[in-house]
């Protein structure tokens, strides 16, 4: 033991404490390491994210396993099983190249792209994702429209719906028109109720919203119109309504009930309300202007300071 503590001491003084010293004297190089230290931390984190829940994680548990190990056999002197484990990993490297080829393949395939890109945590745009959803939500509605399903899709905007979430039952699952003609369908469990669309994700179905008790609210209105009604007076969302009875397609907003929608429509009003983010025309117009008063400014400046020499 007294000769390994001597092994610890002397790598201890001879390579860390010389390494710090370096790097008192050179500042650049202890931000460079900082950052480094930053970068592999950040990719190790989002690679674990990755294969959880895969094959691949229970091999990289392998592979952490016999690092220990082969570290600490050579720290014990226990040499013949150092070389072995030693052996082993050098081998292990082509062995995992043969074993996971397609992985392999099929990441340098995604890199650069879309699929890539999400992994080093850069995805769409909101205003992209959000459009998408709004046509994922569209077809859906007018599919239920088509069978006569009876369906209501509300979806949250500034104003949390955490009450009304919490009503129902958790989904946080992606927005897809399947998934939701699917929660609609008669006699299944979770069509009762109001689907909750959140942060672009379905966060709950199944769940329960105030009525409206407005008397001047026609009469032939059913349960999912008042319903749509009630929550949009209460909050700033957007509810989608799809009569059982008629199939027509319905929209709530600021307690006001829009009927009889048609597709293009729906996704026309869908966008206007939903998409806070400006078109790319009005952008570029702002843009302009932000540069235009700019250069207005360094102008009057440069004058001013010509005058003033004068």
């Amino acid at each position: 033991m007294e000769s390994i503590r001597l092994d610890i001491t002397s790598f201890y003084e001879n390579n860390i404490v010389n390494y710090i010293e370096s790097l008192q004297e050179h500042p650049l190089d202890l931000f460079m390491l900082i950052l480094d230290i930053l970068i592999v931390g950040y990719l190790i984190v989002k690679l674990f994210k990755s294969i959880r829940h895969t094959r691949a994680s229970q091999l990289a548990q392998g592979i952490v396993i016999l690092i220990v190990l082969t570290y600490l056999t050579r720290l014990l002197h226990m040499y013949i099983s150092n070389t072995i484990l030693t052996a082993v990993m050098n081998w292990g490297v082509l062995a995992l190249m043969i074993i996971f080829q397609p992985e392999l393949r099929r990441g340098l395939e995604q890199l650069g792209t879309n699929k890539f890109s999400k992994f080093f945590g850069i995805d769409k745009s909101i205003e992209v994702k959000t459009k998408e959803n709004i046509y994922r939500i569209v077809i859906a509605a007018t599919e239920l429209a088509k069978t006569r399903t009876g369906a209501l899709i509300v979806i949250e905007r500034d104003i949390k719906l955490n009450d009304i979430i919490d009503s129902g039952i958790i989904l946080d699952s992606e927005i897809s028109p399947q998934l939701l003609v699917n929660i609609f369908t008669p006699r299944t469990p979770l069509h009762d109720g109001a689907v909750v669309i959140r942060d672009n994700k379905i966060a709950a179905a199944s769940c329960i919203l105030p009525l409206a008790d407005d008397k001047d609210i026609a009469k032939e209105l059913g349960t999912r119109h008042r319903a749509a009604i009630g929550i949009s007076k209460e909050t700033d969302c957007v509810a989608v309504v799809v009569s059982e009875e008629t199939g027509k397609i319905s929209i709530a907003k600021e307690g006001t009930l829009i009927a009889d929608v048609k597709e293009e429509t729906l996704k026309k009003i869908l966008v206007k309300y939903l998409i806070t983010i400006k078109d790319i025309e009005q952008e570029k117009k702002e843009r302009v202007k932000r540069f235009r008063k700019i250069y207005k400014t360094q102008t009057d400046e440069n004058d001013k300071n010509e005058k003033s020499r004068e």
